[in-house]
């Protein structure tokens, strides 16, 4: 132990389960929102209704809903532009922040791609819940943040690269 009450291990010392937990402590995360937002993706782009301008479950429906509760209208005006759009944007958008963030490629850009795809559907189609805590763009928005802050440190693409690249020759 050193003096500030954490593990000093050298080569060759057996790490206690606390030091492996905290290595692992993003994992779970990683996976929830690496699958919830491949499935979200996936969801939009197999609906056909969904990727319309207009009726039942469209985007374009969705966006003149919310349109005059959101926290930035003119936000919701640039998505109306082209709906149809808006909606591949969104679903690609998902599925390839969700990919990476399971698979651990870029995963600190995928991380901010998904904290600001939950910031913009927060600003636009969950402003309206009251309290606020019933909206749930908000919190996924606050659960991508240590994953922008740390990566993917283990289990990642990103480690085995790293790995290679500090290989010696």
């Amino acid at each position: 132990m050193n003096g500030y009450g954490g593990g000093s291990y050298g080569l060759g010392e057996p790490r206690g389960v606390r030091e492996r937990a905290r290595e692992y402590a993003l994992l779970p995360l990683r996976l929830f929102l690496g699958v919830t937002f491949v499935y979200a993706g996936l969801d939009k782009l197999t609906d056909s209704g969904f990727l319309s301008a207009t009726g039942s479950g469209s985007i374009g429906e969705l966006m003149n809903t919310v349109r005059d509760s959101s926290a930035i209208p003119a936000l919701v005006d640039l998505a109306l532009k082209s709906p149809e759009g808006f909606g591949y944007a969104i679903a690609i958008g998902e599925l390839l922040v969700g990919l990476g963030t399971l698979v651990g490629l870029w995963a600190r850009l995928a991380a901010l791609g998904g904290a600001l795809i939950s910031l913009s559907l927060w600003l636009t189609v969950s402003w309206q819940s009251t309290p606020y805590y019933y909206g749930n763009d908000l919190p996924y928005m606050f659960c991508w943040v240590p994953l922008v802050l740390a990566g993917a440190p283990r289990w990642s693409l990103d480690a085995l690269i790293g790995r290679r690249n500090h290989r010696p020759s």
